[in-house]
């Protein structure tokens, strides 16, 4: 499969979104979604959210607390049924397809909290990631091949020696990185990559998140907390509150939106909106 070219930077691509204009943009996105919506029981917990993600992109998937983004995520990714609604990958809709059909398909994600093999090494690990994502057969000198090249793009050893047991909260967060890399996805759900780390290791997850859409084409989708750090990384944002889809833009619009600002951002709102204007002017 060829890649496609994703722009050397995230501004890069912020200006490229924006001057396609609308009808370019929406022309053939990679990932669609529709009036998506689930409910459990009486409780709506999506409402009728839509956005695309475009190839290329990193998107970020923003809201307090209860807002949906995690049930977005499990409803893209195949872990509840939409009760309504539509998710197209490459034209091809995948809503309601099981988890392990869909990372087939090309779409793979991260968790909140990483739950490896611990009694395998990590290149095992990534190797049966490999191994069982891959969209057609392959042999398992095939899925170690893969799962090397994702080790070695996230910063991991990938020697046969080298074992869970010894990482930390960031390396956790790598290893689940690379599990989901090690399927060569053409869409990558990222949720909560910060969580647990320290300023310098949230830093370079960040930059981890780039070099994934700059060297491998992997478009992405990031849920994160961590408005200052994710804000020096995506190319537009979806913002969600109580279910439904409140704002939608380029970062420095959507951070200045009254609504966006009440609900969520609140008294960080000035030191995001600097964080932006240093990374424009960088």
């Amino acid at each position: 499969m060829t890649l496609p070219v994703a722009a050397s930077t995230p501004a890069e691509a912020a200006i490229r979104f924006a001057a396609a204009g609308p009808a370019t943009a929406a022309s053939s996105p990679l990932l669609a979604v529709r009036g998506l919506t689930r409910r459990f029981g009486g409780f709506t917990a999506v409402d009728g959210v839509s956005f695309e993600l475009a190839r290329g992109e990193i998107l970020g998937l923003i809201g307090p607390n209860g807002s949906g983004k995690s049930t977005t995520f499990n409803v893209i990714a195949g872990l509840y049924l939409p009760s309504a609604g539509s998710i197209r990958l490459e034209g091809e809709e995948i809503g309601g397809l099981s988890p392990s059909v869909i990372c087939r398909r090309g779409l793979a994600r991260t968790f909140q909290i990483p739950r490896p093999f611990r009694k395998l090494g990590l290149r095992d690990n990534a190797t049966l990631a490999a191994f069982y994502g891959a969209p057609r057969p392959i042999d398992r000198a095939e899925a170690e091949r893969r799962a090397v090249e994702a080790l070695e793009l996230i910063g991991l050893p990938h020697h046969r020696d080298a074992g869970v047991a010894g990482l930390g909260a960031a390396g956790l967060k790598k290893l689940e990185m690379a599990r989901a890399l090690a399927t060569q996805p053409k869409v990558l759900l990222a949720d909560e990559s910060l969580g647990g780390l320290d300023e310098t290791e949230m830093a370079q997850a960040a930059q981890m998140l780039r070099r994934i859409r700059d060297e491998r084409g992997v478009s992405i989708i990031w849920v994160e907390h961590i408005m200052g750090v994710l804000m020096r990384v995506i190319d537009r944002c979806v913002v969600l509150d109580h279910g439904q889809l409140i704002a939608e833009g380029l970062p420095a619009a959507v951070t200045r939106d009254p609504r966006v600002i009440e609900v969520y951002l609140g008294t960080d709102a000035r030191e995001v909106q600097d964080e932006l204007a240093a990374r424009a002017a960088g």
